[in-house]
């Protein structure tokens, strides 16, 4: 079997001006980063934003595990297969993150023969959008400390300070550091980094419609108190316009293509258990205007990458999401109902009944949005035709629409059934709602998250986070939306629990203001913003032979 790389190298790649003119862009329309990547000006939004926009299908998951569920995959497929029948479909993702490709889960291109290329670029610097994030957060981390070291005019308490550093790799030992530590580097205080993607200026990037809503927004996120307790601004530090100028081109939205030659713009990269998870707001309206069909994805499960989707960009991006694909795998529904890694290639019926409750509580949770969706069964070789039927034949039983999607092995051919289905739900009516409104209490909102999109019995706020809501509650930040930061392997706080019959809590351990997003980043068990290493790292794996040509990258 070819392996992901070998697949994507195979591919005779088109000039990115001929993926362009697929959808009726001009040569000046593009700013290339060499033949096979490039960004859509600013100018091709302003000329289109009268034209009425295409229908927006959202891809989710069950709970992700290590035995795969093929999000990334379904998504890029089900836009070939929609293109294979001559729909006008362009696809929609994040860029992915250094950390998880050097880390556990490698780049973030689809696979088999569903992907986005060129691959390692992609997975790679690609435009250098990551590096612009960093760039900008950490200049804003730098000027706080150089405020205070230079006679601190706006009287910041540096004990006080809530502003962390970043950086776009997976590093445990950054958790907790101290700055500033030796005599005239400044006054020494406890620090900490996040990794890129978490960071506020990432989600303020991809939650900003456009130029003059990023500039309102990065001046409104939060540095920290004054000795006083009153807030202060990263607008106070009067740096706009230099975060602005760095993240002038990383504004832009990236358009690459796939293994088919079909558009794909990718841009933004939040992680969904402890950011909001979906791609910038600006590239899907775009490709809204570009496109009839636009197919998009949100991070991890249903339960935070869709309901943050829903709650957090439709809201503010005014998005109508016209349909949902459920992606699950037999593979990963047998490890929910409890069978080991090591034997989900056996027949295991029984497991597979048990873990569909996983795959049936994320059914519920598009319910309660009021939107249609449809099961796409992402098969695997292993998969038994015993197992195949049972779950197509309950999914039948529940009148949950369903379809065997095969993008891996086949690419868009392999998605023609399941492309149909989404076509024919995006033509019915829905009634989309948000699960809480903004004037809602915080801990209310909170609740009905915990309880309608995760099945939990109630929420437990620590004697922090009881703190961090009266907080905010005084500062007048209680009517923002909620971003919740849990694990994503269960739908509970605690990453190994795959049993559902035991009823759970949700244990909320802080609360912190993304003033600049605009949501309460809502922190619950052992969640981290910095994620650490494995003991064997994906990057120790990665091989260059004499030729220069990189062998085992995922």
């Amino acid at each position: 079997m070819k392996s992901d790389l070998e697949i994507a190298r195979e591919c005779k790649l088109e000039s990115i001006v001929d993926i362009a003119k697929k959808m009726n862009l001009t040569e000046q329309d593009i700013h290339p980063y060499g033949w096979y990547q490039g960004k859509i000006d600013d100018g091709v939004y302003q000329r289109l934003k009268h034209k009425q926009d295409g229908k927006l299908i959202l891809v989710t998951a069950i709970n992700p595990t290590k035995a795969g569920e093929g999000k990334s995959t379904t998504t890029i497929g089900l836009c070939d297969a929609l293109n294979q029948l001559n729909k006008n479909a362009i696809v929609a993702l994040r860029e992915p993150s250094l950390g998880p490709v050097f880390g556990v889960k490698g780049g973030a291109n689809g696979g088999g023969y569903a992907q986005v290329v060129p691959m390692e670029n992609i997975n790679l610097h690609f435009t250098g959008d990551m590096h612009a994030i960093t760039s900008a957060n950490n200049l804003i981390a730098a000027i706080i400390d150089n405020h205070i070291f230079q006679g601190n005019a706006l009287n910041i308490n540096p004990d006080a300070i809530v502003w962390k550093r970043c950086l776009d790799m997976n590093d445990r030992a950054l958790r907790l550091v101290k700055v500033a530590c030796g005599e005239k580097n400044g006054v020494e205080r406890e620090d900490a980094f996040q990794i890129s993607v978490a960071s506020e200026v990432m989600a303020v990037l991809c939650l900003s419609k456009d130029k003059k809503e990023l500039r309102e927004n990065l001046g409104n996120m939060l540095v920290g108190y004054r000795f006083d307790e009153s807030a202060v601004y990263v607008k106070d530090l009067q740096i706009v316009d230099s975060l602005l100028l760095l993240l002038e081109q990383c504004f832009q939205p990236n358009l690459v293509q796939t293994l088919e030659h079909n558009p794909a713009i990718i841009h933004g990269g939040p992680f969904a258990n402890i950011a909001h998870g979906c791609n910038s707001l600006k590239a899907t309206k775009l490709a809204l205007k570009l496109a009839d069909y636009v197919v998009t994805e949100a991070g991890f499960g249903a339960d935070l990458g869709a309901e943050k989707f829903f709650d957090i960009k439709c809201r503010y991006g005014d998005l109508h999401v016209d349909a949902v694909v459920i992606v699950a795998t037999i593979r990963a529904l047998k490890l929910h109902g409890g069978v080991s890694y090591e034997n989900l290639a056996n027949e295991q019926v029984e497991a597979l009944k048990e873990g569909i409750k996983n795959l049936e509580k994320h059914i519920d949770t598009m319910k309660a949005f009021q939107v249609p969706y449809v099961i796409a069964i992402n098969e695997f070789s292993t998969d038994t035709q015993t197992e195949l039927d049972f779950l197509i034949r309950w999914a039948k039983e529940h009148n949950h629409p369903v379809q065997v999607s095969n993008v891996h092995q086949l690419g868009g051919a392999g998605g023609v059934a399941l492309a149909k289905d989404v076509i024919a739900l995006c033509e019915q009516e829905n009634h989309f709602q948000p699960i809480y409104q903004l004037e809602e209490k915080i801990e209310e909102k909170i609740r009905k998250i915990a309880q309608t999109c995760y099945g939990a019995r109630d929420i437990i706020l620590s004697e922090q986070a009881e703190k961090d809501i009266v907080l905010c509650n005084r500062y007048g930040w209680n009517q923002l939306a909620i971003c919740m930061a849990k694990t994503p392997t269960s739908l509970s706080d605690e990453a190994n629990n795959y049993d559902l019959s035991q009823p759970f809590d949700i244990h909320v351990q802080s609360i912190s203001a993304s003033l600049g997003a605009k949501f309460l980043v809502v922190k619950c068990g052992n969640i981290l913003t910095m994620p650490g290493l494995p003991k064997e790292p994906i990057a120790t794996q990665i091989k260059i032979d004499e030729e220069g040509n990189v062998h085992n990258m995922i």
